[in-house]
């Protein structure tokens, strides 16, 4: 259990309003800064996002702001990049997906789409294009904006044969799954 997550409550609805179920906000052990541990109070009041490894451990934590706060995401001093719901390579038949954000490959997974994140367009490490190595396909959605069109073209040119799916304008994942559907979100990312 993440120090956090005892506090989920405290931000459950900000999670429902995202269109993330309580089963897998449980299943990430996505927290609450509610009273932060020594040293963290600069992520009070913030989503606490655990990266997971395959064995369950919690190998680093970045925080989400649930509101207007800037930056929107803060990780801790000194955290190496790292890339976010890596046991969606577990669960991947012969296609997986990769997304811009946590919260993008968190909603991908909730809807059956094996998803992994990359924290953030500029983020990406030239090692992680050999995970993908041995998938048929890799789909990389890109936000629909500037950066998520850099960040297609960055992965494109480190992943041989990767499918680069770029979203409407001022969109992401997230977006589309709560102003559009489930229906409509399979359309964009899954052809």
């Amino acid at each position: 259990m993440t120090v956090y997550e005892s506090s989920r409550g405290s931000v459950a609805k900000y999670l429902a309003a995202r269109g993330i179920s309580d089963e897998t906000a449980r299943s990430y052990r996505l927290g609450y800064v509610e009273s932060p541990l020594p040293g963290d109070s600069e992520y009070e009041g913030r989503l606490a996002i655990p990266y997971i490894c395959a064995n369950g451990s919690v190998v680093d934590i970045r925080y989400r702001a649930t509101g207007d706060a800037k930056p929107k995401y803060l990780s801790r001093v000194g955290a190496a990049p790292r890339m976010f719901s890596v046991s969606a390579f577990l669960n991947a038949g012969e296609t997986i997906w990769i997304t811009e954000g946590e919260v993008d490959a968190i909603t991908l997974n909730q809807c059956d789409i094996p998803s992994v994140g990359i924290p953030g367009a500029m983020q990406w490490q030239r090692h992680w294009a050999l995970l993908f190595a041995d998938f048929d396909s890799v789909k990389v959605i890109c936000d629909g904006d500037h950066a998520g069109k850099d960040f297609g073209k960055r992965i494109s040119q480190e992943i041989e044969g990767a499918t680069i799916l770029h979203l409407p304008e001022g969109k992401d994942v997230n977006d589309i799954y709560v102003e559009e559907g489930l229906d409509v979100l399979r359309e964009a990312v899954v052809a």
